[in-house]
């Protein structure tokens, strides 16, 4: 009987490779949207409300050491982020600006570079290492940050990127095992670097989208030295990689304005297709043998979402009045949302834009569920939706969370407050029963049970 289950546990968990779906501990949330770079938890003890001024459902709040949008990272019982702090006076970001936002010359200030780790249950801070200080040599978008990519961890060592400051691979006591000195390149319009690095196996995949030569590298993980590097057609993008391991095989996903493009593990390029917007920002992710895509810069006519089958070779760009060919399933060609990441949860495709409006799409084939409907009170929309308990949440850039049940319907069931002055744009992570969510000054812990009575 022992045996057939174990065979069971293990069909099961070869169907779970297989659909996309990634089984991990309770409290792992390793990389930028946690597994899958799907924003999506199973835990049963996340919250649905909370409120700052009510101390509801809040843990703990600890400052944040310095300016970053990098999202913070759960291993071990030990959360992981990136900040810079400033000695001197930072350009306060504006909520809902894009326009007008661009610095054509660095800020002043020494500046300090930090990789932070605290405990998980209770806030407290375990370790701050410096790994660089000066002035900043380049200028950055004023809602961007100089701590934007998000770390990634095996478990063992946590990988960082400072963009084109630096990457830094650390053990998880903080001590440095090896580090990479930045290589500067013009980013369009000033604005700085977002890209993620991701590992697959022993390996860390790193993009660096510019406007001089944007490069996909593939790093040993153990000791930082260049396993391979290709040269990339495109301009400046801000799209993570993504590592998609499909029935056929496994390939590289790296999102672009010139063309959305798929590299096997050793660096050729598989197949490509175009029609994105004139920015791509979103991180690709997959589930049942499907690859979903998208690219909507707000001002564009064009933003597609998409969805991918395996096996394609070439180019296979839609034609103009195609929606779908022998690869790309279907395309929503004005359905995607700008920065944050669309969400896939129970089979519907949520998008969440940044100007305050919802939809939903089939999965599958890609079917309008429901049309965009205004945010009553969403305003402006940076972090990337999650979801848990049959529930999707969207935290706008004022801090407040906004909870819709998961359906064909629209409905909007509460909202979540965590004070008037506080400015959100990093997307949070679930760890266990725990929600992270990280602010321009705090990172809160969020859970149904206080600190040492769960």
């Amino acid at each position: 009987m022992i045996e057939n289950l174990r065979l069971q546990f293990i069909g099961v968990a070869l169907a779970l490779c297989l659909t996309g779906v990634l089984v991990t501990s309770a409290q792992e949330w390793q990389q930028f949207r946690g597994p899958g770079a799907r924003g999506v938890s199973d835990n049963p003890k996340l919250p649905l409300t909370w409120d700052l001024a009510a101390t509801k459902n809040i843990q703990w709040k600890v400052p944040t050491v310095g300016r970053g949008w990098s999202s913070p990272i759960v291993t071990g019982g030990k959360i992981f982020y990136t900040a810079v702090a400033n000695e001197g006076e930072t350009e306060a970001a504006k909520k809902g600006l894009y326009f007008g936002g661009d610095r054509n010359r660095p800020p002043t200030g020494v500046h300090h570079w930090n990789v932070v780790c605290r405990d998980l249950q209770s806030g407290k801070q375990i370790w701050l290492r410096e790994v660089h200080q000066g002035n900043p040599t380049a200028p950055v978008h004023i809602k961007n940050s100089f701590a934007s990519p998000t770390p990634v961890t095996d478990g063992k060592c946590l990988y960082v990127s400072f963009g084109h400051q630096g990457t830094y691979c650390f053990d998880l006591a903080g001590k440095v095992v090896w580090s990479h000195t930045g290589v500067a390149a013009k980013i369009r319009n000033d604005w700085g670097t977002a890209a993620s690095p991701v590992l697959h196996g022993d390996r860390l995949i790193i993009v660096d989208d510019n406007e001089q030569q944007s490069t996909l590298q593939m790093l040993d993980k153990t000791t930082g030295n260049l396993i391979w590097e290709v040269n990339r057609d495109e301009n400046s993008n801000w799209s993570t990689p993504f590592v998609w391991e499909n029935s056929l095989r496994t390939e590289i996903i790296v999102p672009g304005t010139g063309a959305n493009r798929a590299y096997d593990l050793q660096g050729k390029l598989l197949y490509q297709f175009g029609g994105n917007s004139s920015i791509t920002i979103a991180t690709a992710y997959a589930e049942d043998d499907l690859l979903y895509l998208s690219s909507g810069y707000v001002l564009d006519t064009r933003k597609p979402l998409f969805a991918i089958r395996p096996g394609a070779m070439g180019d296979i760009t839609l034609k103009a009045e195609q929606n779908s060919n022998d690869y790309i399933v279907w395309c929503q060609k004005n359905a995607a949302p700008y920065n944050p990441s669309s969400l896939l949860y129970q089979g519907k495709i949520y998008v969440l834009y940044d100007r305050g409006f919802f939809a939903c799409f089939d999965a599958r084939t890609g079917k309008e569920i429901y049309s965009r409907q205004r945010i009553n009170g969403g305003r402006a929309f940076t972090s990337s939706p999650w979801a848990y308990r049959g529930h999707v949440f969207c935290l706008n850039e004022d801090g407040e969370t906004f909870v819709f049940k998961a359906g064909d319907e629209y409905e909007l069931v509460g909202r979540n407050s965590l004070g008037d002055e506080e400015m959100a744009m990093a997307t949070p992570a679930l760890a266990g029963e725990q929600l992270l969510i990280r602010t321009a000054d705090y990172l809160y812990s969020i859970g149904l049970s206080p600190i040492g009575q769960k």
